[in-house]
């Protein structure tokens, strides 16, 4: 299998992913990876059902935005997948979605504040959320890099998420949690009051013994 095909599977099942995960609804919301040897992207086809999807039915573009294979037409929001792709060589993996929990947050243009031991693991501090802007050329990229920080993840103003990883599996497990740790924080919220942060020496600990010490050897 040519490393393009793998990626498509990886695509494929990072998509996947986020529809059974109950992170997107109908369409929306799409998956990519990035193969930088080849300097190849490849992305979910716009409005294709998700669970009638096969490999050969992701969308292959050049990291210059032309599209070299699909029979169908790209996402809408791969301009978004590329400008990261382009400007961060650390991320191997870009997923968007209109989760609802996140995107309450991303409503009231409120970043998710890191006082769960879960959000200082993942994300090791507060999960940013840049303001609204519109979806012409660049924009939506270029303000995502002005908010981003180390957490593989963002809130998109009046919109939705977006997440990274190195690869499409590990940005769709941030995806994930950002669903998972909005979900409990506005639970909380509805209790009263505003959460409590975990103090920034509190959340570094968490930090760095979940990427350091969590899990199992690469080669396991």
């Amino acid at each position: 299998m040519s490393t393009i095909e793998k990626l498509k599977r990886e695509v494929l099942e990072a998509n996947l992913g986020i529809y059974r995960g109950g992170l997107v609804t109908e369409h929306a919301g799409n998956a990519s990876g990035v193969d930088r040897k080849r300097g190849l992207m490849v992305i979910k086809p716009s409005g294709v059902d998700y669970l009638g999807m096969r490999p050969a039915d992701m969308v292959v573009i050049t990291l210059e935005g032309k599209k070299v294979k699909g029979k169908w037409r790209p996402s809408v929001d791969w301009p978004h997948h590329l400008y990261l792709y382009q400007h961060c060589p650390e991320i191997g993996g870009v997923i968007h979605t209109h989760s609802n929990y996140a995107t309450s947050f991303a409503l009231l243009g409120k970043p998710i504040p890191v006082c769960l031991t879960a959000i200082a693991d993942e994300f090791g501090e507060d999960i940013p959320c840049m303001p609204y802007v519109d979806n012409l050329g660049d924009h939506i990229g270029e303000t995502i890099l002005k908010y981003k920080t180390r957490a593989p993840g963002i809130l998109i103003g009046q919109h939705g998420t977006f997440s990274w990883g190195p690869n499409p599996r590990e940005a769709l497990k941030a995806a994930v949690m950002i669903e998972d740790v909005a979900k409990t924080v506005h639970l909380a919220m509805l209790l009263g009051g505003e959460p409590k942060r975990l103090p920034p020496e509190e959340v570094n600990k968490w930090w760095d013994r979940y990427h350091t010490a969590y899990g199992q050897p690469k080669d396991y």
